[in-house]
């Protein structure tokens, strides 16, 4: 296996001063270390606080089964009890390593709708419509397809079909078809509308993180300083202005110094625990752990949102799923052959090959649920495989109106915040996912899907199609989070908001946040790809910002990163 290696991580000693300070080397933050550390003359610290990404489950693409519950690669955090969820613990896998979640994720390359971007500038964050982030989507994007209107071919992030179709997947389709749903070969080209295969951030059957796309052409520039088992524990300041992090490191506390700006890209979770950790944040929150405050700023770890999937599981007529494939050593044999000899098969893919954007209910205007189809079936996501032919239809709620909150439990850095979504706390959401099973089962029972479903395991015929309370009890019993919290830091200048356009916090100098924190509403879809084009952007706010420009960012022609 190749795998890359940083050799700045640990070696090129602890100096102290830098201009930039990223805080984070996941999605966002190895975007922002990379492009801001093309000039040579800008000194860039990345801290990341789990270890390089070195392990083969994180390049191989089927390996999130195993990332899914690694302790050293995942930060592994539960939520509080949930109400909505009838006071269930909802685990949320998050990534700890380099690249971070975009090492650990399901590789599915989605940007969301049109809508979703242009809603942002109706709640007054002008310069983040969809027209706005579209070159920045194609700016970071190397598509297998090629160039077109929706698509770059040039970027960093490599973005490759499955390459195969699947006869369960195929059948999933035409069934979608023989409810309305119409065949869809690109959910980010014109319509997101339709069913049909995703792609992946992959190449060549190996996985494409941010850390590989990034990172790995940057590592060798002096003047980016990469730190892994760097755990920040707060950002220093003087007065209202950022002025540098401490950090946990080998059992000692370093302190480094910014001469620009601090750049938390820590994710929804520890963003907004970084925040209040330092002072920043609702002051009673920060009072009650005897935190001082520099800043009461109301917003911070407000407004959590996540997308809720329900799983159903059925027992396919035929042994076509990857249940059978993995059943036995012959047929795991097989697999890995497949993948050393062609770098094809389920491991250069991973489980969800298929997906479907439609609507559920009857008053939608736009695709408000979204599938993704597992030619697999095991009790939960990531979890061991049944004995038998399965596969699974996973659905869930594009745009919940449900909002939760992040918050220190502790003022050690090291203890996990408490997180509550608060799931199903709207008539909205409630409704949508009722609808949303009613769909799953709705296409299962089509013509086209029939000749493969043996039986349906969860949530079974004991759950009536035409009784909406108990659909929804199977809803809260079973739910579980698809892995997209956004929003605990939000963009806007409502008195909520964390983050102004510019993604500066509103109230400090020389802060800003950049992940999917900073998303005032969720995208409808998955969060990756959007992370990543606001990262590149916000590269671009902060390099106008230190030019001394004040107009909106556009994107400059950035050559093919280079070390």
């Amino acid at each position: 296996i190749k795998t890359f290696r940083y050799p700045n991580t640990t070696t090129r000693g602890m100096a102290a001063d830098y201009d930039y300070i990223v805080v984070g080397g996941g999605s966002a933050g190895c975007v922002l270390a990379a492009r801001l550390s093309e000039d040579p003359a800008t000194r860039v610290l990345l801290l990341e606080a789990g270890p390089p990404d070195r392990s083969l489950w994180i390049h191989l693409p089927i390996g999130y089964g195993k990332t899914m519950w690694s302790k050293t690669l995942n930060w592994s955090f539960e939520t509080d009890a949930d109400p909505g969820m009838n006071g269930r613990r909802i685990y949320w896998p998050r990534g700890k390593t380099l690249g971070g979640s975009s090492s650990i994720n399901g590789l599915i390359y989605i940007r969301g709708q049109r809508e979703d971007y242009d809603h942002w500038v109706a709640l007054g964050n002008r310069g983040w419509g969809y027209d706005d982030l579209l070159p920045y989507f194609k700016r970071s994007e190397a598509n297998q397809r090629g160039a077109d209107p929706w698509h770059g071919a040039d970027g960093a992030l490599k973005v490759s079909d499955i390459g195969a179709t699947h006869e369960l997947v195929e059948a999933f389709i035409a069934g979608a078809g023989q409810r309305g749903v119409p065949r869809n070969e690109d959910f980010n080209g014109a319509t997101q509308e339709g069913a049909g295969y995703y792609q992946l951030t992959t190449h060549r059957g190996w996985r494409c993180s941010t850390a590989k796309a990034y990172l790995a052409p940057a590592k060798g520039r002096a003047n980016l300083v990469i730190r892994t088992g760097a755990h920040c524990a707060g950002i220093t300041l003087q007065g209202r202005r950022a002025t540098g992090v401490s950090y946990l490191k080998g059992g000692t506390r370093h302190t480094a110094t910014a001469r620009g700006e601090v750049l938390l890209c820590a994710g929804a979770i520890q963003s907004p625990q970084l925040l209040q950790l330092s002072g920043i944040g609702p002051a009673s929150l920060l009072q009650r752990h005897g935190i001082a405050v520099a800043h009461h700023l109301p917003g911070v770890g407000e407004n959590l949102q996540d997308h809720l999937q329900m799983r159903l599981t059925y027992e396919c007529t035929k042994p076509i799923t990857n249940n059978d494939q993995l059943r036995t050593l012959w047929g795991q044999a097989r697999l890995g052959l497949q993948w050393l000899l062609f770098r094809s098969g389920p491991l250069a893919i991973g489980i969800n090959q298929g997906g479907c954007f439609m609507k559920a209910l009857p008053e939608a205007a736009r695709p408000d649920i979204q599938f993704h189809v597992g030619t697999l079936s095991a009790d939960m996501a990531g979890g061991k495989p049944h004995p038998w032919s399965g596969f699974t239809l996973s659905v869930c709620q594009l745009r919940p109106e449900s909002r939760g909150r992040v918050q220190i439990s502790s003022t050690d850095p090291l203890q996990a915040p408490s997180m509550l979504a608060n799931y199903l706390s709207t008539d909205l959401d409630r409704r949508t996912a009722v609808a949303a099973v009613r769909a799953a089962r709705s296409i299962a029972s089509t013509p086209a899907m029939q000749p493969y479903v043996k039986r349906e395991i969860k949530p079974g015929p004991d759950v009536r199609d035409d009784d909406d309370a108990a659909l929804l009890e199977y809803c809260r019993n079973n739910g579980a989070t698809i892995f997209h919290p956004s929003g605990t830091c939000k963009m806007g200048s409502d008195p909520l908001a964390v983050v102004d356009t510019r993604l500066r916090v509103h109230g400090i100098d020389r802060l800003r946040v950049v992940d999917c924190s900073v998303m005032p509403t969720l995208v409808s879809g998955n969060t990756n790809a959007p992370v990543v084009a606001i990262a590149e952007k916000a590269a671009d706010l902060i390099l106008a910002d230190a030019r001394g420009s004040v107009a909106e960012a556009t994107p400059r022609p950035v050559p093919a990163l280079h070390a």
